[in-house]
């Protein structure tokens, strides 16, 4: 096995100048850590983990804690994308990740005791419930964490820029003649509530009535709560002209309820979705969504992750707000 003296002896420097060059110290020079991570590679160095730790105080390990209420694990597009980002970001800076949950070998534990076995370094929390007495232990330990699309009280958050992104939506279907705008909102999360608060503020500003009866609550990623309150929709004396899915995979549901009424998208009904998954692309008609940007979400969740664990003395709370974009397709009707 190749060691740092080995490497040394190669480079023709010191045993502590390699260790730096290999760990990042700035003490030395980019030249020189180049070369030196060059002859490393070259020699098929391995760092030996407990060693790394011991001298960094870091094992280079960081925590994911995700809860998906609907089951559908890292199939659930939306967040498999983000935390793949995430991982490749991570990654590229010398960590690993791991998954929290409350058990180890089958034994209860918090999620924060859990990420002391495990001796992460700081750990990315999304989609979880933060009224949890497990949640908020970990969110008030001094362990570095680091949310996703949920604002908590003094921890840098990473945030899809929901309240544009409704705007934006709106705004479109407005151009495209809808007056009669319907929105089945997800269940209440900090997500929900700018996203609705936004869709009333562009109404308003447009000059749109929003009926209470045309602002329901669904679930996300749940085509099959979404179908239920489409037929509600639809049965109304004066039903919308456009409804507004949670999510574009909940759509699937609310397309299945169209159809079974008779109805046709965008010919009888307009919908929009919410993410821009691939399945919007394929699903015909094409949808028209908002894609939002989930390489930057998990990429911007690993580095500032990894500047607080790194940088604690010069790392402040920040608020990051990722911007998407409209996708246009089909599923509105020009009226």
């Amino acid at each position: 096995m190749v060691s740092i003296k080995d490497i040394a002896a190669r480079c023709g420097v010191s045993a502590a100048t390699v260790s730096k060059s290999l760990n990042g110290y700035s003490d030395i020079s980019e030249t020189t850590r180049a070369a030196i991570r060059k002859v490393a590679d070259e020699m098929g160095y391995m760092p030996n983990s407990a060693a790394r730790a011991l001298k960094t105080n870091r094992t280079y390990n960081l925590g994911v804690l995700f809860v998906d209420e609907t089951m559908s694990g890292l199939t659930h597009e939306y967040f498999s994308s983000v935390l793949d980002s995430f991982k490749v970001e991570a990654e590229q800076r010398g960590y690993d990740i791991t998954f929290i949950n409350h058990n180890i070998g089958g034994r209860p534990t918090t999620y924060l005791e859990h990420c002391r076995y495990r001796g992460v370094d700081g750990a990315v929390v999304a989609s979880v419930d933060f009224s949890d007495p497990q949640v908020l232990e970990l969110m008030e330990s001094d362990l570095p964490v680091v949310t996703i699309d949920h604002v908590f009280n003094s921890k840098t958050t990473i945030i899809s820029d929901n309240i544009t992104g409704m705007a934006e939506l709106v705004r479109h279907v407005y151009q495209k003649g809808h007056r009669r705008i319907a929105f089945i909102h997800g269940e209440k999360t900090s997500v929900t509530e700018n996203r609705l608060a936004s869709f009333y503020k562009a109404c308003y500003e447009l000059g749109l009535e929003v009926p209470d009866e045309y602002v329901r609550e669904g679930l996300y990623h749940d085509p099959k709560t979404c179908a239920k309150v489409t037929k509600e929709l639809l049965a109304l004396k004066k039903r919308p002209t456009c409804i507004f899915f949670p999510d574009d995979f909940s759509f699937i549901g609310g397309l299945n309820a169209i159809t079974e009424t008779g109805l046709t998208v965008p010919e009888d009904i307009s919908a929009v979705g919410y993410d821009g998954i691939y399945l919007s692309q394929v699903v015909r008609p094409k949808l028209t969504t908002y894609k939002q940007d989930t390489e930057s979400l998990g990429r911007e969740a690993a580095i500032h992750l990894i500047d607080s664990i790194e940088r604690p003395k010069t790392t402040l709370p920040e608020r990051i707000l990722v911007k998407g974009s409209l996708q246009e397709g089909r599923s509105v009707k020009q009226l």
